[in-house]
């Protein structure tokens, strides 16, 4: 079974970046969508990103466009998200996930079948 495990979080102040990392075990890593998830304090699970399994196509949320770029390398069983021009609402817990096989990205939470444990990122102001 594929195992999610996210990387890179950590303390930034607003304006900054940082690179999150999202590496997986097994061998069937490249024949599926990819995504990120994020949940703020206080505030539900919502969508950030995805990346198709060839990596031809993404998909972004409206409040990450032109900050944040997700990109996988299925070489190394990778995925990652650049986020550059952080904001202090960009703090939450980032997920990555794992979506459908063969297919275009989603950011439909139920479409997601494997998640990793998160990592935290906190934006100061």
């Amino acid at each position: 079974q594929v195992q999610l495990v996210e990387s890179g979080g950590g303390l930034v102040q607003a304006g900054g970046s940082l690179r999150l990392s999202c590496a997986a075990s097994g061998r069937t890593f490249s024949w599926y969508t990819m995504g990120w998830f994020r949940a703020a304090p206080g505030k539900e699970r919502e969508f950030v990103a995805a990346i198709s399994w060839t990596g031809d196509s993404t998909y972004s949320a409206d409040s990450v466009k032109g900050r944040f770029t997700i990109s996988r390398d299925n070489a190394v069983s990778t995925v990652y998200l650049q986020m550059n021009s952080l904001k202090p609402e960009d703090t939450a817990v980032y997920y990555c996930a794992r979506g459908p096989a063969w297919a275009p990205p989603s950011q439909r939470r139920d479409e997601y079948d494997l998640w990793g444990q998160g990592t935290q990122v906190t934006v100061s102001s």
